[in-house]
């Protein structure tokens, strides 16, 4: 029997949480100039893009007036991105031809692009064209990212500012991320992915000659395969740094165009945690506590490594059963061993492992092996990284605010259990606060369980279902949480492309992303409303918790953990918990 854990594992995990960290501390400080309204001499390149939309740069909102722009903005793109693929069959830039989309397929994936999940129901390869994918998914990838480093930025100023009613400009902060991150580094990084292999073209799918005639199932004889084109460098490096995740290919970074060498898969990881570890450096600056950002970069870390671990040890200890029937699962100088159903032998089972756990920890949802395939443990890790709200570093913006939730609510408890005064960063948090914390950390488990329920016990949920018993519950239990937590991920078990499934994750995406959004800025208003206590007062103040400490950071960590296992422990006990117990026994 093969070790769980291995010195490679060890070596890979150190070496790309080093990298994470070291890239996070100029991120930050780039994230918090943006935040702070961008270098002075920037200000011209900008100049002209506020003039051409009408925007008035000096004018900033209340939350409710950001909160208004970003949903009548984000409504825009549901309705641009339905048509571009309503209309596909009559664009340019369709070399293969392909029809217009159905209607519910349409809504769905609209919904999933602009909320920043990129479920895909669909082949992309098969499905879309060029220009959808460019003007349509591509765009989308870069405005959602926008999305929610901007709603980030409001939570960052909230804390940082005092007695005052604004929070800044929805669309000049969306300009200013698009402009000065997002541009940027994603054309860099689509140059180095063109270098590593990664396809750029706008060529129709070529039709190559097999070396060896395929026989297939029905006795016909496979001569010849379909290689898809297109421009995918450009959409790669926005899918991973926006922590988008939806694949040009139908298989993700699992296909040689889209992730070609191992250094290419390790890019892509360090780039999923890029700006979500970045950010958290940008809020210790912004607030004037650098600390208080490396708390929080703590805690996801502790979080991240204790998963990744699990998720590693699950699948190199592979599947009892297959070790009963004489195959040998022991790793040796000749096979890795362990579980490599599912996974590419040129990324094998830690590489895999870990990019399962980066994925699902960040709200990205890209994939560079099945996740159906994985042993039912390390599934059951994967969803709940999800499950615990997309907080372990998670999506680009979304998962410092959705920590920052937590950061609140971790305070509070902690006051009401030690008789403390219940502030952060020199806030005082009142029953108001509490409220709307609450509401926003309980809609996603609301949308994961009722969805999950209805889904199983109606013909039309049940239809899709590729497994029997609990593997069945564990791809639809997976599904929801995907979908709400704004993942993207699947199971890849589940026939999700039905008017039932397409309409019922497409409610539950967008009130998953908005429902959250809202609360978190009616929060922001609040705090940055609110006078702050001098710093010195709070160092001083025996009666305030300090926030920057190891004691915090294991508080925070235990509260996530907390109210994740209490939401999803009976439902993740049916699914994966049973699955193991049927694959040991």
């Amino acid at each position: 029997m093969t070790a769980p854990i291995t010195l490679q594992m060890v070596l890979l995990l150190g070496g790309y949480l080093a990298l994470v960290w070291g890239l996070a501390q100029p991120m930050g400080r780039w994230l918090a100039a943006v935040a702070d309204g961008a270098p002075t001499r920037l200000r011209r390149v900008e100049a002209g893009l506020f003039r051409l939309c009408g925007i008035d740069a000096t004018r900033e909102q209340g939350w409710r007036g950001y909160a208004l722009s970003l949903l009548l903005f984000n409504a825009l793109g549901v309705v641009a991105v339905y048509a571009l693929q309503r209309l596909q069959a009559v664009l340019p830039l369709n070399p293969q031809a392909l029809p217009a989309v159905a209607p519910d397929s349409a809504l769905n994936t609209a919904i999933s692009f602009v909320t920043n999940t990129n479920w895909q129901g669909y082949a992309g390869e098969s499905t879309m064209s060029h220009l959808t994918q460019m003007l349509g998914l591509g765009v989308q990838n870069f405005l959602s990212a926008a999305t929610g480093i901007a709603v980030a930025f409001a939570l960052m100023r909230a804390f940082a500012r005092q007695g005052t009613g604004t929070l800044g400009s929805f669309p000049v902060d969306v300009v200013r991320i698009t402009l000065y991150v997002l541009l940027p580094l994603s054309f860099v990084l689509a140059l180095v992915f063109a270098g590593q292999g990664v396809i750029q073209n706008f060529s129709p799918d070529v039709s190559a000659r097999l070396i060896e005639p395929w026989l297939q199932a029905d006795g016909s004889t496979l001569t010849t395969q379909t290689l898809p084109m297109g421009p995918v460098a450009s959409q790669e490096a926005i899918k991973m740094l926006g922590t988008n995740g939806g694949g040009f290919m139908n298989a993700n970074s699992s296909h040689p165009f889209e992730n070609p060498t191992p250094w290419s898969n390790l890019l892509q990881m360090v780039v999923i945690f890029l700006i979500p570890a970045g950010l958290c450096v940008a809020f210790g600056r912004m607030v004037g506590d650098r600390r208080q950002g490396h708390a929080l970069l703590a805690a996801m870390t502790l979080l991240f490594v204790i998963a990744v671990l699990g998720i590693m040890a699950f699948e190199q200890s592979g599947n009892p059963k297959l070790a009963a029937l004489g195959a040998d699962t022991a790793a040796s100088a000749l096979q890795p061993g362990g579980n490599m159903e599912g996974k590419e032998a040129r990324f094998g089972i830690a590489a895999s492992a870990l990019f399962a756990a980066i994925t699902t920890a960040a709200s990205c949802g890209a994939v560079n092996a099945m996740h159906a395939s994985l042993t039912p443990l390390a599934g059951g890790i994967a969803m709940l990284l999800m499950q615990l709200g997309e907080v372990v570093f998670g999506g680009v913006g979304s998962g410092l605010y959705g920590m920052l939730l937590f950061a609140v609510l971790a305070v509070f408890i902690a006051a009401l259990m030690t008789g403390r005064s219940p502030e952060y960063l020199g806030k005082k948090i009142e029953p108001a606060e509490m409220k709307r914390v609450s509401i926003a950390l309980l809609v996603t488990p609301l949308l994961v369980l009722i969805g999950t329920a209805i889904a199983v016990s109606t013909d039309a949920g049940r239809a899709g279902l590729l497994n029997p018993g609990a593997a069945g519950l564990s791809e639809v239990l997976y599904a929801f949480s995907s979908a709400a937590n704004n993942n993207g991920s699947a199971f890849a078990g589940l026939s999700a492309n039905t008017p039932f499934y397409n309409t019922a994750l497409g409610i539950a995406m967008a009130l998953g992303r908005f429902a959250v959004i809202v609360p978190v800025l009616a929060l922001a208003g609040a705090l940055a409303a609110r006078k702050r206590t001098p710093r010195e007062t709070v160092v001083g103040n025996a009666a305030a918790l300090p926030t920057h400490g190891p004691l915090f950071i294991v508080l925070l960590v235990l509260t996530v953990l907390l109210v994740g296992a209490l939401t999803y422990l009976p439902a993740l006990a049916l699914g994966p918990v049973v699955e193991h117990i049927n694959m040991i026994h």
